[in-house]
């Protein structure tokens, strides 16, 4: 059985954010073949930046997001769920508990064919399609009324 974590980069155990590193880079990377855009790009150590991950007992890092609060609406990004932990709803209960956590609107930059995905919980797109990193991307609002 999986459980869902969050924490800011200062309180994450080293073994566990190295292993969400890992996950985003094997997803983002290897998988999804991003280049030109920085990975490791400053945001997580912002104070106001909480990372979630779903995590195996033996401590493998399943799935992961982040979550923005620099700004209003806060913000999720860096989605990524390894591709052998597929179909099992881990990334749906991530972002349902960084939705709640956020407490406000909560905006994101969804792949294009993931629109439908995230309008189960509430998105809706407020632009155009637009790219970023090369793939097809929208803006997408969450507003908490």
């Amino acid at each position: 059985m999986t459980s869902i974590h969050h924490a800011t980069v200062r309180d994450v155990d080293p073994v566990a954010l190295y292993r969400i590193l890992q996950l985003r880079t094997e997803v983002f990377i290897h998988e999804q073949g991003i280049v030109g855009e920085q990975e490791i790009d400053g945001r997580d150590l912002e104070p106001t930046t909480t990372l979630f991950w779903s995590e195996e007992p033996n401590g493998d890092v399943l799935a992961t997001l982040r979550v923005l609060q620099d700004e209003v609406p806060a913000h999720i990004g860096r989605v990524a769920t390894a591709s052998a932990a597929r179909g099992r709803g881990l990334a749906a209960d991530l972002v349902r508990a960084a939705i709640e956590f956020a407490g406000t609107d909560v905006a994101i930059s969804a792949q294009a064919y993931l629109e439908e995905w995230y309008g189960r919980f509430g998105f809706v797109r407020t632009g155009p399609n637009y790219l970023e990193a090369g793939i097809d991307h929208l803006p997408m609002l969450l507003t908490r009324s």
